[in-house]
């Protein structure tokens, strides 16, 4: 495997691409936005900067990882002779089910469809194709040139072979892989929406602040982020689509999204991408947050 293709070049598509460029695969970067793709080249040239400003990579692997990396606008152009690709659009069903249909068709018939969702069933975008054994979820972790976690999902149909070569790809990068099931939410979301959801509840019903709630998780819980920080870096309406796929999936109201956080992605409030979410965010500030909105 010396070839792959990303699909999508926001910032999840960004970080998987600049990954597996360091790492010495060529990488064709595909996305339909001429605007999201350069975005996502000056992005990747800012974080190799930070990685040679603290001597983790060189001038040099910074030029080659850069010169690894080829900007497409076209799925068939960029897939016909990939070994792997790694679909990281929106977190949409219709979406994705769309662009696999399309992967299937272009990509070479032994390429693995893998798929970057953070809680969307691999099973259900698996179907869409015409080779479900060889589709299989890589939910790599934001920021992903920096955490180290690959959650791997097994879809009902994948190989087992097709789940060792993933496997031993994510260590090749440097990552940890952890082979889950597929469920609604696999591992990760599972645990991590329902607290972030709790602890919008308790912000929604007057228990405690913004500021305090997320103190409380730090410094009583050891995590290294508040649960509402780490929701507005996540995107607060990624969050109310997981919680909706919990919430479908299990049909449990326990995993139904507090009426709060519907209120602000309606209202446009999504976090860091943005600028207002829980926190208020300035650009080029240290940290982002400049205070809590509540």
């Amino acid at each position: 495997m010396q070839k792959v293709a990303v699909i999508g070049a926001g910032t999840m598509g960004n970080g998987i691409a600049h990954v597996f460029a360091q790492n010495g695969y060529a990488v064709n970067l595909i996305d339909v936005s001429a605007a999201a793709l350069e975005k996502a080249i000056q992005t990747i040239s800012k974080n190799l900067d930070r990685q040679v400003a603290k001597g983790t990579v060189t001038e040099e692997q910074k030029a080659q990882t850069l010169a690894n990396i080829n900007p497409l606008a076209s799925i068939p152009d960029g897939v016909r002779e990939v070994s792997l690709v790694v679909e990281a659009a929106t977190e949409n069903v219709a979406l994705k089910l769309k662009i696999f249909q399309d992967l299937d068709q272009h990509a070479h018939p032994d390429a693995i469809l893998a798929t970057n969702t953070s809680s969307i069933s691999i099973t259900k975008i698996a179907a869409a194709t015409k080779r479900p054994a060889k589709v299989i979820g890589m939910h790599f972790m934001n920021p992903v040139p920096v955490m180290k976690l690959v959650e791997i999902i097994n879809g009902y149909a994948t190989d087992k072979s097709i789940t060792q070569e993933i496997v031993a790809l994510s260590e090749k990068l440097g990552k940890v892989p952890c082979v889950v099931n597929d469920y609604p939410g696999f591992i990760a979301n599972r645990i991590l929406m329902p607290m972030i959801n709790e602890a919008i509840y308790s912000l929604f019903e007057g228990v405690a602040g913004v500021a305090e709630i997320d103190t409380v998780m730090k410094l009583g819980m050891a995590h290294p982020m508040g649960p509402l920080q780490l929701a507005d870096f996540i995107g607060l309406d990624v969050c109310l689509s997981i919680l909706n796929v919990l919430h479908d999936g299990f049909g449990n109201p326990k995993y139904a999204p507090c009426p709060l956080l519907v209120n602000m992605v309606t209202a446009g409030y999504l976090g860091v991408k943005n600028g207002e979410g829980f926190y208020k965010y300035t650009p080029g500030s240290k940290d982002l947050v400049v205070s809590p909105r509540f």
